[in-house]
């Protein structure tokens, strides 16, 4: 299994103007989706994927940044069982995403970074 960035999230206070300035920024058509009040604007996908989020769970800041979902395959629970005993706290258990996107979860590092995992199982 390897460590790399599968997912990652930019918070967005207001979701047609990150819209707009990623747009500009990467000549790229980021596409609004909405999940019954979470709303993403989704990145074209690449290699890794990403999107913007506006949901009140999700603040802009220096301090609570983007939330980066690492690999976790083939399933993300194996990663997750050594949270805590390495040293770090889950906060968020596996969680099914939907059937087609698979599950993630969240987890403090030992630095207090706040980190996540998905796998499709």
């Amino acid at each position: 299994m390897q460590p790399w960035s599968t997912w990652f999230e930019i918070p967005a206070t207001d979701l047609a103007r990150a819209k707009k300035f990623y747009d500009a920024l990467f000549d790229v058509d980021i596409q609004i989706l909405d999940f019954g009040g979470f709303k993403m604007g989704m990145f074209p996908q690449g290699e890794v994927g990403a999107a913007l989020c506006q949901h009140e769970s999700y603040q802009p800041s220096e301090t609570h940044g983007p939330l980066i979902y690492l690999n976790g395959n083939p399933d993300l629970q194996t990663v997750l069982d050594r949270v805590e005993p390495a040293g770090g706290r889950v906060i968020r258990a596996k969680t099914q995403i939907s059937p087609e996107y698979g599950y993630m979860a969240i987890f403090i590092d030992t630095e207090g970074n706040r980190l996540a995992l998905h796998s499709d199982r």
